[in-house]
Formats: C-alpha cells, sequence, structure tokens
C-alpha cells in the first residue's frame, strides 16, 4: 500500500484526553517554583511561609477559574484519587440518608470502581452517549440514595452530558451530584448546580501528579482516609507544591486560550469525522455529532483489531488510544461504547492538543484508510 504523505520519522501526538502535554507555562512555573515549594508550607519559620504563599495563590487562581471558594478546594495525588475521594467521601457525609450511588454507566472506571463498594444503581445512555434523563429522575428519587455521580462529558467518545438538568433532579430530590470535569476543565465552560467535582491537571496541560477536588460549602463529606480533621476534604499526604503551582498556572493559561482553542479544534475534528466516514469504509463515527467536546472524535471500523489499528498507527508516528483495546486483565471491551450499544471493533480515539497542526490531522486522514485496508485483508476481509 502507498502511504502517500507519510514522511518517515514524523511523530503526530493525538491523545490529549489521556494527557495532555505539558504546556510551557507548566514548565515555567514548574521550574521556579522549585526554589520555594520544597518546603512544608505549614510550618511557621521562613521558608515554611515562603510555601505557604505558593500554595494560597495557587488555591486562589484553581478557585477562581472553578467558580469556588479557596476553601472548597483541595489538591490531591491525581484525577483519580480526587473523583474516588469524592464519591467515597460523598458517601461517608450521607450515611444517615442511605448508602445508594447512582451513577450513569459512562462514569470513568475510577468512579466505577469506588461504586463497588456499596450499593449501586447505573443510569443508562442512548446511543449518542447521552443520559437518559427520565430513568435519572427515577433513580435519584429512590430510597436511600445518598449521592449521585454525572460525568461532565464523556472521556471516550465525547459526548457532553445534561449535567444542568441532572442536577436540578438531584436537588428536588435532596442528593448532592458528584461531577467528574476531567475533560472540560480548561476546555469548555463548567456545567452548572453540581455539589462535588473533581479535575485533572494533566489534561489540560498542567504536570501530572495534581487531582483537583472541589466540595461545595454545606455539602456534608467525611475524609474515607484516618485524619485529625473529618470536616475538610484534603489529602492525608504531603503536597507536591511546585505541580501545584505549575497546575494552577497552566489552567489560567488554558482557559484563556480555550474559546480560540475550541473553534480551532473543533474545525480539524470536523475535518475527521467527515474524511473518516468518506475514506473508510463500514465505519461508524460514534457520539453526539453535535453536542459534544471540540477536541476529540471517537470512530469504530468493523473487521479490524482495535490493538493491530494503534500499533500500525504508532508506526507511523501517531499517538492515539482506543476505547475498545482488551487489557490482559479484563479482555472486555470499553464499558462506554457497550452501554451505548454502538460498534466497538477497530475502535479509536483521536483527541487534540494546542500542539496539533492541520499538517498532523491531514498526514493522519491520508494514512489511516490503507492501514485499516491492510488489516482487513490479513484478517481475510
Amino acid at each position: 500500500m502507498d502511504y502517500t504523505g507519510d514522511p518517515a520519522g514524523a511523530h503526530a501526538y493525538l491523545d490529549a484526553a489521556t494527557a495532555a502535554p505539558l504546556h510551557p507555562v507548566a514548565r515555567e512555573a514548574l521550574l521556579a517554583s522549585l526554589a520555594d515549594g520544597w518546603a512544608d508550607p505549614s510550618r511557621l519559620y521562613a521558608a515554611g511561609r515562603r510555601a505557604q504563599q505558593l500554595r494560597d495563590a495557587a488555591t486562589a487562581v484553581v478557585a477562581e477559574l472553578l467558580g469556588v471558594r479557596p476553601d472548597e478546594l483541595t489538591f490531591w495525588p491525581s484525577g483519580t484519587a480526587a473523583a474516588q475521594a469524592a464519591v467515597l467521601g460523598g458517601l461517608g457525609g450521607r450515611k444517615r440518608a442511605g448508602r445508594t450511588l447512582v451513577h450513569s454507566a459512562i462514569e470513568h472506571s475510577a468512579v466505577l470502581h469506588a461504586a463497588r463498594t456499596t450499593e449501586a444503581v447505573e443510569v443508562g445512555v442512548d446511543r449518542l452517549g447521552r443520559l437518559d434523563l427520565a430513568a435519572w429522575a427515577s433513580a435519584v428519587a429512590g430510597d436511600g440514595v445518598a449521592l449521585a455521580s454525572l460525568i461532565s462529558a464523556s472521556h471516550e467518545v465525547g459526548t457532553i452530558q445534561p449535567v444542568a438538568a441532572a442536577a436540578e433532579l438531584c436537588s428536588e430530590a435532596g442528593v448532592p451530584l458528584f461531577v467528574d470535569a476531567a475533560q472540560t476543565v480548561g476546555r469548555a465552560e463548567l456545567p452548572a448546580g453540581w455539589s462535588l467535582l473533581s479535575a485533572s491537571a494533566h489534561k489540560w496541560g498542567g504536570p501530572p501528579g495534581v487531582g483537583v477536588l472541589a466540595v461545595r460549602k454545606g455539602v456534608r463529606w467525611l475524609s474515607p482516609y484516618p485524619q485529625d480533621d473529618l470536616h475538610r476534604p484534603g489529602n492525608p499526604g504531603a503536597l507536591g507544591l511546585p505541580q501545584v503551582v505549575a497546575a494552577a498556572a497552566s489552567l489560567r493559561a488554558a482557559v484563556g486560550e480555550a474559546a480560540a482553542e475550541a473553534v480551532r479544534l473543533g474545525a480539524l475534528v470536523d475535518r475527521i469525522r467527515d474524511r473518516v466516514a468518506a475514506t473508510v469504509p463500514d465505519v461508524e463515527i460514534v457520539g453526539d455529532p453535535v453536542g459534544r467536546l471540540p477536541h476529540l472524535v471517537t470512530f469504530s471500523c468493523l473487521y479490524v483489531d482495535g490493538e493491530a489499528l494503534l500499533h500500525a498507527l504508532d508506526r507511523h508516528g501517531f499517538a492515539v488510544s482506543s476505547g475498545s483495546s482488551c487489557t490482559s486483565s479484563t479482555l472486555r471491551p470499553s464499558h462506554v461504547l457497550e452501554a451505548m450499544g454502538v460498534l466497538s471493533h477497530g475502535n479509536v480515539r483521536v483527541s487534540l492538543h494546542r500542539d496539533t497542526t492541520a499538517a498532523d490531522v491531514e498526514r493522519f486522514l491520508t494514512v489511516l484508510p490503507g492501514l485499516v485496508a491492510d488489516i482487513r485483508k490479513e484478517a481475510g476481509f
């Protein structure tokens, strides 16, 4: 197969939904904060006070951008840790109300793992990956519901969820709503109505190892970890202060760029959606075509092994992800695609970022059809 326009050695990272490349502002802030960010900010000596000033400034920046008070915000070792702390702490604080967690069928696996520790009610989605609001209303109004959880936008197909409507139903039922906003923070406007929210810095171009948890005042939350103060959420370990400072600086930069980047990346995603549908036979573009994240597109190719396609793309310089790649531990396709009832074979998720160029996308679109055809031919299709 002739892969025209496929220069040897070229590389394009197209997996920002997993981890976005480090923003230049994050790198600068990280290096600058190493001088004072090593000290314990809880100490009263000069080095501790300087570290405390860094911590408080970073907290204030992130709190302002998320629209919360600084004392409603804490940092955790990862987005996974923050999400699970939100769920477990939210359930712990509402023991008198019950122990049932209502969640969508397309939550991140971190939330689903936390759900296994209690009674849970799963609410389905339609073929576009959008929450069934009627079923949600019935579920949150049930007896013994302590907490509800809804991802702000699907991390696998990009469909934006009706968080505001779901939050209103939760409010009517007296149930707090946790929103996993990892794919939204720094890229799009946050939904309204939530009680708890988590995010992950390396999704918006910050460093790995920084998760964010916001808990609104008046929401009962008890730490799932042994510690002295059970009335305010907090990571029981030492804070990686230089990383937190870099996360705050990069979030401010990402929010400032978000509107322009949504337009630019949205146009590139539209090009991918149109060209893949036109040039790859037996393909299904999954997710909502309109109500979606601007930087992410997922498609599934019939008669194609997803892992084989990912490896082939990697050999041609493209780093992408697959929602249906099986792992040795589960041997199962994506729970999100299963919940949607869409094709999961040969699944590819392409997610763009500030460094993605039109040339990257064009080269990907040139190479993809031939790779799919080769894999199908080898498999006898």
